[in-house]
């Protein structure tokens, strides 16, 4: 499942992981971070593409400078959030074991922070190199043996993580049978509060055809369960919301590292959610940028 980083001192960071299954429920690392954290705040990241030389760019981009900006911004926050989701991607782009290593020491301040990292597999990283550079967590363990999936509990939400990685450096992606029937029991197991959704890729179609090979497999695990609220994403290095004919609400959440267009935005996104739905921030890494501060408010479907 995605790596699930607890809240924890320098000296344990990594030795100690929080996998989250079926029926997770908040274990005591979480319990306690929550004192002081605002339990109602998330942070969704998506696209960090870290590379293993911290000096590298790419499109007139320092991706390692991007991520420290938006550590820092997250370290500014007045209360710390609930936990920070990264919707896949992680590495720069074959999902090198050193890339992953480079990760491992940028997400050192916020773990030494005590703020909860949840991560996620895109079709630039490799989830063997992931597990390994990550956690030493056996496949015998993971609630879909093939894939990374999660379930991060809230107060006022549950948060299901996915795995759309089909091949590394393959832009499509997949989720495939096992994984949608985790997904259907996980969310009928867990039917009291609001369910979002996090993957990588994106769930609209383009000349006739989804970044996900199996997005209408997916649509028919989540449009009739009225607990799922919205589906929150990366993958295209675009920042936008829109809402289907079911009221399910879509994220596309902007990319922390570079953009294709340079008009458009990279950052990240503060979720603040409330009883009957969720308040969303746009925190671009240029606090110049027009678009820094939008707020989108959504409202649940009903159910």
């Amino acid at each position: 499942m995605p790596i699930c980083m607890p809240p924890i001192s320098r000296r344990s960071f990594l030795h100690r992981s929080l996998w989250a299954g079926a029926g997770l429920a908040f274990a005591p690392a979480l319990r306690a971070a929550a004192k002081d954290a605002d339990p109602h705040l998330w942070a969704l990241l998506a696209d960090t593409h870290i590379p293993a030389d911290r000096t590298k760019t790419q499109r007139g981009i320092s991706m390692v400078g991007h991520f420290q900006t938006v550590t820092q911004q997250l370290l500014a926050l007045p209360r710390r959030p609930a936990g920070i989701l990264i919707a896949g991607d992680l590495a720069l782009n074959s999902g090198e074991a050193a890339d992953y290593a480079t990760l491992r020491e940028l997400l050192r301040p916020l773990s030494a922070a005590r703020y909860p990292v949840h991560l996620a597999l895109g079709n630039h990283d490799h989830r063997e190199r992931f597990l390994d550079a990550l956690t030493e967590q056996p496949a015998t363990q993971r609630p879909v043996a093939t894939h990374l999936v999660a379930i991060i509990p809230g107060w006022r939400a549950n948060w299901f993580l996915l795995d759309s990685l089909e091949q590394t450096l393959s832009t499509p992606g997949l989720l495939g049978d096992a994984q949608l029937n985790w997904l259907a029991e996980a969310l009928d197991r867990h039917s009291d509060k609001p369910a979002l959704i996090v993957l990588h890729h994106n769930l609209d179609a383009k000349n006739g055809a989804f970044s996900l090979k199996d997005a209408p497999g997916l649509f028919e695990v989540i449009r009739p369960r009225k607990q799922v609220k919205a589906c929150v994403f990366g993958h295209t290095h675009l920042w936008r919301t829109w809402t289907d004919e079911s009221g399910i609400h879509y994220i596309n959440l902007p990319p922390v590292a570079y953009t294709f267009q340079p008009a458009d935005p990279s950052g990240w996104v503060q979720a603040a959610l409330a009883r009957n739905g969720v308040k969303l921030k746009l925190r671009c890494v240029d606090p110049k940028h027009p678009s820094h501060g939008q707020v989108v408010d959504l409202i649940w479907r009903a159910g």
